[in-house]
């Protein structure tokens, strides 16, 4: 019952924030265009709900001879890829924008695990334990806002399966105002890859309500 009263908040919250940010898209794309040559938008096929593909929307954070579907901790020096604009953009979490589109049309929910990439197949069979993949990716999720992109993917799989358990529209308001305060204090972003700061256990990190994840 609660899936269908969440696609209906994702449908107006996505159609309201497409109203009310389209003077800031209009700032950012011209930025975006003044910075480097390229796209503004930069899409990549992902997991969506029962390991489907789309397409996801971000605004272009990299140069265009970065290579494709990598994420960014695999890459060899990422920072060599990142345009001026983009590192603005990933610290402040503005690259993600777009994917309001995304979730407007069904492809996403506005709280849920962070989409995969097609290829992290590692990542998709260990959220396959937690049912994780059972329900739309979202925006931003319980894993968010307990680490981001310094966690394992573990630990990222097992916080998602928490998600799970406990999707209500009441958690899904503690994941949304968690990621905004995450936002506000560049939690977790860390260029290169998860793993890179020491952490908690699990077992620690599953009753803390800290926050986390993003795959790029």
């Amino acid at each position: 019952m609660y899936m269908k009263i969440k696609r209906i908040i994702d449908i107006f919250l996505s159609l309201l924030g497409l109203i009310i940010l389209l003077p800031l898209f209009v700032i950012l794309i011209i930025a975006i265009k003044l910075d480097s040559k390229g796209p503004v938008f930069f899409k990549q096929k992902r997991i969506g709900i029962h390991k489907s593909h789309f397409n996801i929307l971000k605004f272009r954070t990299m140069i265009i001879d970065t290579p494709k579907d990598t994420p960014t901790h695999l890459l060899d020096n990422p920072e060599q890829y990142i345009t001026k604009m983009g590192k603005f953009l990933r610290k402040t979490s503005l690259d993600e924008l777009p994917q309001i589109w995304n979730i407007f049309v069904g492809q996403m929910s506005i709280i849920g695990p962070r989409p995969a990439l097609w290829n992290q197949y590692d990542l998709i069979e260990e959220r396959d334990k937690y049912g994780a993949n059972n329900v739309p990716p979202g925006l931003t999720g319980w894993a968010q806002i307990n680490g981001r992109d310094e966690l394992p993917i573990e630990i990222k799989s097992k916080l998602d399966g928490e998600y799970i358990q406990r999707m209500s529209f009441l958690f899904d308001a503690k994941c949304f105002f968690g990621t905004v305060f995450s936002v506000l204090k560049s939690d977790g972003v860390i260029e290169g890859g998860p793993g890179k700061k020491e952490i908690a256990p699990t077992n620690e990190l599953l009753s803390s309500g800290k926050s986390l994840e993003q795959q790029r």
